[in-house]
């Protein structure tokens, strides 16, 4: 259980670095606000695999705070892209 764990944690790792390059280079800004909303997810789920796999509860919590914090950031930066008109 916990290789296959470890496996995808790495996957996503490597997804991420693909999302990092959408968010510098996305042609439009909704693209890099997009990119940069899959990178918090995937970050919160590379925390979540971390708790399952040293069964520390305290990071399923942090996992839920960066959720939340990714959220609210795209959410914000979607309502100043769209004041701004940038796409």
């Amino acid at each position: 259980m916990i290789n296959v764990l470890t496996g995808v944690a790495i996957y996503l790792a490597i997804l991420f670095i693909f999302c990092l390059y959408r968010a510098y280079k996305g042609p439009h800004a909704a693209d890099r606000v997009v990119a940069i909303n899959v990178v918090s997810t995937k970050v919160a789920v590379i925390i979540a695999i971390v708790a399952i796999v040293t069964n520390q509860d305290a990071f399923v919590d942090v996992a839920l705070i960066y959720a939340m914090t990714g959220f609210i950031a795209t959410i914000s930066f979607s309502k100043y892209v769209e004041k701004k008109k940038l796409f």
